[in-house]
């Protein structure tokens, strides 16, 4: 299914152009980039008018690419995917990778039904990012979108309360293993009548586009803060 959008690529005002994404990632010591976890690592989504058909985490491997080519980029994200599966299925491949950039993205599936346990997502995830962190890689997350204002997506209206607890327990991990955090909770892009897919879950690639721009910023500011800083000449 293709949705219609309000804009498209080219004038989408929550976009950044190719080449702007280009200038904020010059200098991006990073070389390895992997991405686990979900559907939403893996980045499944309808296709939007107007927008190329490609997820989040391929827009910012290209972008990493472009300035640094030669980059080496691994998803093995899955459509379902628990935070059991990823350990069991997904972390060792990561680990062998050796990526100095990692994003993970999973928890979702584990609360999606009533009755998930959030104590073992938070032991599971608090597992995945100590392995990734001790590598040296720079770890990286982010939070749902608050999508449940709008009239579409009533129906899924009972999710809120459960990937409002997924987000803090994402913070948390974030802060505990100083991981680059997007907080897209109040992103006004979650307003957007026609942001999700049909299946009222993922986003549309319209959607994905602006997660990647929000990601690339995210990672221009680690940049400049982790750049050694350059004091004035002295004589």
């Amino acid at each position: 299914m293709i949705h219609r959008h309000l804009h498209t690529e080219s004038d989408d005002p929550m976009l950044i152009t190719s080449d702007n994404a280009r200038a904020l990632l010059h200098g991006a010591p990073w070389r390895r980039y992997a991405v686990l976890g979900d559907s939403i690592a893996q980045g499944v989504g309808d296709a939007s008018a107007g927008y190329r058909d490609i997820g989040w985490a391929e827009r910012v491997a290209e972008v990493l690419t472009a300035v640094n080519p030669g980059m080496a980029y691994l998803n093995t994200g899955r459509i379902g995917a628990t935070s059991d599966q990823m350990l069991d299925e997904q972390l060792s491949r990561v680990l062998d990778f050796r990526p100095d950039l990692v994003h993970v993205s999973c928890g979702g599936n584990d609360l999606f039904h009533p009755g998930g346990d959030p104590d073992r997502l938070r032991a599971n995830l608090d597992t995945a990012f100590s392995a990734l962190a001790a590598t040296g890689a720079q770890l990286c997350v982010f939070t749902v979108a608050d999508v449940w204002e709008t009239a579409r997506m009533a129906p899924m209206r009972p999710m809120r309360p459960r990937m409002a607890e997924l987000n803090e327990i994402v913070r948390a991990q974030a802060a505990r293993h100083d991981a680059l955090l997007v907080d897209l909770w109040e992103h006004p892009l979650r307003l957007r009548p026609d942001l999700m897919s049909a299946d009222l879950i993922h986003f549309t690639t319209s959607g994905h586009a602006v997660v990647a721009t929000e990601m690339i910023r995210a990672l221009a500011q680690r940049i400049s803060a982790t750049a050694p800083q350059v004091g004035p000449a002295r004589l």
